[in-house]
């Protein structure tokens, strides 16, 4: 699942705010005078240290990322382990502590061990609206109290996970600009050329026109179906063309339905969440998932939850353009 796992049940989504309504500026997100440091963050929280920080610590969505842009994290957490993390496919983490593999369960003593300047993570909407409510806890937290916790380590920051994925991208750059990356040459320029022309990729492929249902199923929880214009990475793909069924439903980034309606949503593509969900071979031996016709035609292919970065959605982007090009319309 691409939010908290499930224990007893699927939890509640995570908080954010729009990154207009608390984003920083270029003005507040630069060092700060006399050698200090400084950076707003997506809650209008600024961080002030002496000195830029070099010893990175956080969610394993952002600390990938930033690893995109050349910065190693110094501990990692998230609602997996790092190793079992396709963000961190190819990475040596000999050197990286990995401080947390379930939503919430943080290994503090472990992350103070780590002694990182600042800490990262990101933070979700409650609903459509993008608005947080006031004293919500940043993702990969249980509640504030842990949060503060954390926060006696090292600082946090924030990055609101909200509206597009391209905006998200952004905010990212500059938050990596702020921790000493050259962000207008070098590696990163090539990332962003790579960015640009994989979205026209993805763009061209979607124009055939292709359906496609992101998914996380389990047996004990059933079929849950994302919405698109809920959750920014399939929102920059929609943005792009990308032909996302509606699973309606009143609910904010899901709609959930037991097995026996399964039937009642076709795609010409699935895409099977690779956190925590059925792997194809089960969702196709499920009696009802067997009569989607995406399933019937072996189209169902990985949905992947990578970082707000340049390096990882260029990728993907171009593996989703190949599920689209190779796929055939089988809900007409």
């Amino acid at each position: 699942m691409h939010r908290k796992t499930l224990a007893g049940g699927l939890l509640a989504l995570a908080v954010a705010a729009t990154a207009t309504a608390c984003g920083g500026t270029e003005d507040t997100d630069s060092a700060a005078g006399s050698g200090g440091w400084e950076f707003t963050d997506d809650l209008g929280q600024t961080v002030t240290l002496d000195e830029a920080p070099e010893r990175i610590a956080g969610l394993n969505d952002l600390t990938a990322s930033l690893w995109n842009y050349g910065i190693e994290p110094v501990a990692t957490f998230g609602q997996t382990s790092a190793e079992d993390d396709v963000a961190f496919e190819g990475r040596d983490l000999g050197d990286v502590a990995i401080v947390g593999s379930s939503y919430g369960e943080i290994d503090l003593e472990a992350l103070a061990a780590a002694d990182p300047d600042v800490i990262v993570t990101t933070i979700y909407p409650t609903d459509s609206t993008g608005e947080i409510p006031e004293g919500t806890a940043g993702y990969g937290f249980n509640d504030l109290a842990q949060e503060e916790q954390v926060a006696e380590i090292a600082p946090v920051i924030h990055i609101a996970y909200t509206g597009s994925g391209a905006d998200v991208i952004e905010r990212v750059v500059e938050l990596a600009a702020a921790l000493g990356v050259d962000t207008q040459g070098g590696e990163v320029a090539e990332a962003r050329a790579d960015f640009e022309a994989a979205s026209a990729t993805l763009e061209e492929a979607a124009a055939g026109g292709i359906s496609v249902l992101p998914v996380f199923a389990t047996q004990a929880d059933g079929w849950w179906m994302a919405k698109a214009a809920d959750d920014p990475q399939l929102r920059m793909y929609a943005d792009l063309g990308v032909n996302f069924v509606d699973p309606g439903g009143d609910g904010y980034f899901w709609n959930s339905v037991g097995w026996e309606e399964v039937p009642n949503h076709p795609s010409d593509v699935v895409l099977y969440s690779l956190r925590f969900s059925m792997t194809p071979e089960e969702i196709a031996a499920q009696p009802t998932a067997a009569l989607l016709p995406a399933v019937q035609n072996g189209q169902l292919h990985p949905w992947k939850y990578i970082g707000p970065d340049y390096v990882a959605q260029a990728a993907y982007m171009e593996e989703l353009a190949g599920y689209l090009t190779e796929s055939e319309d089988v809900t007409a």
